[in-house]
């Protein structure tokens, strides 16, 4: 069964930082082309910053400049690094790793941003 670890959400001020990270098996991490999506009620999961299989990154228009996507090879993990962060960035925020058909979920970790 394939387990992604996602830590390091919370609530923050506007403006503030916070890093998630998502830990893999390592052959999860190796072959798998992983990424960050997030999701508010009522809404459908976006993409937010993702790395494609050829290792390029992917970022929503919406946090581009201000988030940035990274992969720590020694720890398995893809962290999410969020800057400058605003009050329509308060969402469920997802790891997903996926490989052909295969398509895998995180739990998801609560990012709120608010004064």
């Amino acid at each position: 069964q394939v387990q992604l670890v996602e830590s390091g959400g919370g609530l923050v001020q506007p403006g503030g930082s916070l890093r998630l990270s998502c830990a893999a098996s390592a052959d999860i991490f190796s072959v798998y082309a992983m990424g960050w999506y997030r999701q508010t009620p009522g809404k459908q999961r976006e993409l937010v910053a993702a790395f494609t299989s050829g290792g390029i990154t992917n970022y929503a228009d919406s946090v581009k400049g201000r988030f940035t996507i990274s992969r720590d090879n020694t720890k398995n993990t893809v962290l999410l690094q969020m800057n400058s962060l605003k009050p329509e960035d308060t969402a469920v925020y997802f790891c997903n790793a996926h490989y052909y058909h295969y398509n895998y979920w995180g739990q998801g970790t609560q990012v709120t941003v608010s004064s």
